[in-house]
């Protein structure tokens, strides 16, 4: 089935979805082109190259799972149930995206995307534990000791799920255990 009106959204969604499913190399022109039912001239109305493509797929990661859960939390007034939703959020799906990008560090869109992703996150919790009293080192430490467990849930996930048990009772305990 032939889509006329396909749009550069329609195929950075595609991308994301490919990144989520097979990693960096599944965010490729033609077996996306075969799935948006397009022929790959599509692709070179929206975009120079793959490169581009890589770029916007990871901006739109950036948009959709780093930018908007900060904003959406950043309403919550009691930084305690800040970082208890954030955490929350955290654990409630497996980070397949996330992981995906940890494991294409060496291209360098990735690598600073997944660097700012981490200085906006740990700087988010960095805040939220200064709110609740912690001296700025203190708060930042534990910051990076929520983001560390983040990581390595996340990791542990996709290497060793039957280790993690029930994700919602995991990230509650974390928590319970970095916020007190």
């Amino acid at each position: 089935m032939m889509v006329d009106n396909l749009d550069r959204d329609r195929w950075e969604s595609a991308a994301l979805d490919a990144l989520e499913r097979g990693g960096l190399a599944a965010v490729a022109v033609e077996p996306l082109a075969r799935e948006l039912g397009v022929t790959k001239g599509s692709f070179y109305w929206h975009f120079k190259n793959r490169g581009e493509l890589i770029a916007a797929t990871v901006a739109r990661w950036e948009r959709l799972h780093v930018d908007g859960p900060l904003e959406a939390l950043a309403s919550v007034e009691d930084p305690r149930a800040r970082l208890m939703e954030l955490l929350g959020k955290a654990g409630a799906k497996p980070p397949s995206i996330f992981v995906r990008l940890l494991d294409a560090v060496d291209a360098p869109v990735v690598r600073a995307a997944v660097a700012r992703a981490a200085q906006e996150r740990v700087a988010f919790m960095a805040r939220a534990f200064g709110e609740l009293g912690l001296t700025r080192a203190t708060a930042r430490r534990q910051a990076l000791l929520a983001y560390s467990a983040y990581v390595g849930r996340a990791h542990l996930a996709r290497d060793a799920p039957e280790l993690l048990g029930d994700p919602a009772a995991l990230s509650k305990h974390i928590a319970e255990q970095l916020i007190g």
